[in-house]
């Protein structure tokens, strides 16, 4: 039995409407095979008629919002664009998440993101919509669990509400249409607490397990990004799951040896494959899982320098380069914020208060004050809740996913960027669900309808800050959700609900319905005007503008002008993403027939040339240019077995310091320099390196 989030005096009816729902549950037939037995499991079994049309329309709608025009973002992210191409060509690419089929280097990411779009482009040909497929599909599935799981815990209106704000977050529609890892990373999770949920209610080790193998698939899509949750996730279990504590325990020892399995599995068949066949390892200096897992994606990205790992030697150069311009790249791409260690570069300062800043903010902080609220009235109320309560164990799987992760967003110095902010997200929206209809039950006691009243007018504000940050941008919209949330509010205090017509509660709807429209107006119309423009590049923003992914456009405007250069990679000096190669470029690397057809300096200029040419190309120093891979001894050994057509100046990752980046891709260029005639094709500096 569960209580509900009310005070103790309203407990009781509360307790009776659940008991009934839940004998309503254990009268249901077991769960069969065919269609039935999968729409008793998606909707569920006795229950009100509008139920299963409006599960069904949630998932219809976010499949709409998601696939519609899907591929007018075209290659989206070109960095993984080109890995999932790669994948779609040799099976050694795809296990590894090679950049190029030849299997020079990989992205600097694990492979589990490209596996599912690698394996449709090399059944369906390579393409923006088999690429990108996936990415909207897993966001549907994650619609619909993350209702499942809520609507288990506390009805079918929960469970809408929570995926509901889940489909209507802007961040999570510029991700769930985008080849970024995120998409993957947000299923997993979303996944792996769906089955928590299952979990706790019988204390189910079978479901637990489940979960923790799911979290060592997120773990293989963004390494440590996967396991932020594991404490919330673990405490639930162990605080509620209906078994005694010696049970609890070894349960979640089943599920941590889950996790491991899946995850070390990959890392195992990683470090035992021989360097000589799989490809090195991006990020890294010595050509490890393990390092890039520790380093550049792990301790660097929280406490930026201090951090250690991978591409050290690039940072200073580019902390100089940022100084040179003004100290706005500097911190943000050496990992740490301009002019000090307390900052996080794209993201901005480092601080309580970057989630509600001008990068993150429009976002993920739409429904984010209103969950924190939630979350701290539901734990208040069901604080005298047998061990095993339900709502309150839910509450502490989706409120620690949100506390666990905003914190660590929060207060990250190294590189953080505002697309991180989809791991939010579905905690946020389980929170809000759980937390709005449990109060909604009490609304008949002040505590409940008060706290419900602030938090949807405390929503409606912060939803017109947020939409007037883009003035030029529906300004109507901004003083609309105002007066619903003010129209909300007061209902909720004067309690309009009880009003009653034609022997329906025409109050209660018409409150809920305003309610509704005050806290998901602003976010829904910004979440489709995200969707209905194209995003690109490396660091994507939502909104009506679009744009090409280097996050603030403030930002890329004030790099752009006092470096003559993209910090996404192109720029003076060679192609890179964002700037197409010329079509004598592109014909020319057609042409070859060697294993590579040109090496250049960095991975997105890389990227960009294999896309255009759909040919191999060697990203010299991985993603800043700054890995040691190769030395210019293997280069000179590639280039002797005449596997190497051509290298091609400039690239890196930043056109204002392109072809300065480690010390081997710089003695690699000052060699071909001095060995090799150079010629012009289109606007890049060619050399030929075989007769």
């Amino acid at each position: 039995m569960t209580t509900s989030l009310t005070p103790d005096s309203a407990a009781a009816p509360a307790q009776d409407e659940r008991t009934t729902a839940a004998a309503s549950r254990r009268r249901a037939p077991a769960l069969g095979g065919g269609t039935a037995g999968w729409r008793r499991f998606a909707f569920g079994t006795d229950q009100p008629r509008w139920v299963r049309p409006s599960a069904f329309s949630l998932v219809v709608a976010s499949g709409f919002l998601y696939l519609w025009n899907l591929t007018n973002s075209g290659w989206a992210n070109e960095f993984y664009a080109a890995a999932i191409q790669a994948g779609s060509k040799d099976w050694t690419a795809w296990f590894f998440g090679s950049l190029d089929a030849g299997n020079a280097i990989t992205v600097d990411k694990p492979p589990a993101a490209f596996w599912i779009p690698g394996l449709l482009g090399r059944i369906f040909g390579f393409s923006s919509f088999t690429m990108l497929l996936p990415e909207a599909l897993m966001g549907v599935a994650s619609v619909a669990l993350l209702y499942a799981a809520v609507k288990r815990v506390s009805g079918p209106a929960a469970g809408l509400i929570a995926g509901g704000a889940l489909a209507a977050t802007p961040v999570a529609a510029l991700m769930f249409r985008f080849n970024n890892p995120d998409a993957m990373l947000t299923f997993c999770l979303v996944a792996a607490a769906y089955m928590t949920v299952r979990a706790i209610e019988k204390a189910g080790w079978k479901w637990l397990v489940g979960a923790g193998a799911l979290l060592g698939l997120a773990f293989l899509t963004k390494m440590l990004a996967g396991l932020i949750i594991v404490p919330a996730l673990g405490l639930a279990y162990l605080w509620a799951a209906p078994t005694p504590l010696r049970r609890r325990l070894l349960h979640l020892l089943g599920a941590l040896g889950s996790l491991a399995a899946v995850s070390g599995a990959y890392i195992l068949a990683f470090t035992l494959t021989p360097t000589s066949v799989r490809p090195y390892m991006a990020g890294s200096q010595t050509n490890s899982f393990l390092e890039l897992t520790f380093g550049y994606n792990g301790l660097a990205r929280i406490f930026g320098n201090r951090g250690g790992g991978g591409q050290g030697a690039f940072r200073g150069q580019a902390a100089d380069a940022g100084a040179a311009a003004g100290g706005f790249a500097g911190g943000a791409l050496a990992g740490g914020a301009p002019g000090g260690p307390g900052g996080g570069g794209f993201g901005g300062a480092a601080g309580i208060t970057r989630m509600f800043g001008p990068t993150f903010g429009a976002e993920i902080s739409w429904l984010l004050p209103a969950a924190l609220l939630l979350l701290v009235a539901g734990l208040w109320f069901t604080r005298r809740a047998v061990r095993t309560d339900r709502v309150r164990a839910s509450l502490i799987v989706w409120g620690g996913w949100t506390v666990l992760t905003a914190t660590v967003f929060s207060f990250m110095t190294g590189t953080v960027h505002n697309y991180y902010a989809i791991a939010l997200a579905p905690g946020i929206a389980g929170v809000v669900g759980i937390g709005a209809v449990e109060l909604w039950r009490g609304r008949a006691y002040w505590a409940p309808r008060i706290i419900l009243a602030v938090a949807v007018l405390g929503t409606s504000v912060w939803t017109s800050v947020l939409l007037g940050r883009d003035a030029s941008w529906l300004p109507w919209l901004q003083v609309a959700v105002v007066v619903l949330g003010v129209l909300a509010a007061l209902g909720l205090v004067l309690r309009v609900d009880r009003f009653r017509a034609a022997g329906m509660q025409a109050g209660a709807l018409a409150l809920a319905v305003v309610a509704l429209l005050a806290g998901g107006l602003g976010p829904a119309a910004f979440t489709i005007a995200t969707a209905s423009v194209g995003h690109s590049g490396a660091i994507p923003t939502s909104g009506p503008s679009g744009g090409d992914g280097f996050g603030s456009r403030a930002g890329f405007a004030q790099f752009r002008d006092r470096t003559g250069a993209r910090p996404d990679g192109s720029g003076q000096g060679g192609p890179g993403e964002g700037a197409a190669a010329s079509p004598e470029l592109v014909s020319l690397l057609q042409a070859t027939t060697t294993k590579w057809s040109a090496a250049t300096t960095g991975a997105n200029s890389a990227a960009s040339l294999e896309l255009a040419s759909n040919t191999n190309v060697i990203a010299m120093g991985g993603f800043m240019g700054s890995d040691p891979y190769p030395t210019l001894d293997e280069f000179k050994a590639m280039v002797a077995n005449g596997q190497v057509t051509y290298f091609i100046a400039g690239g890196g990752m930043g056109g204002g310091f392109a072809g300065r980046g480690g010390s081997d891709s710089s003695a690699i260029a000052q060699w071909v320099e001095a060995t090799f005639q150079a010629q012009t094709v289109g606007s890049s500096t060619v050399y030929k390196l075989v007769g």
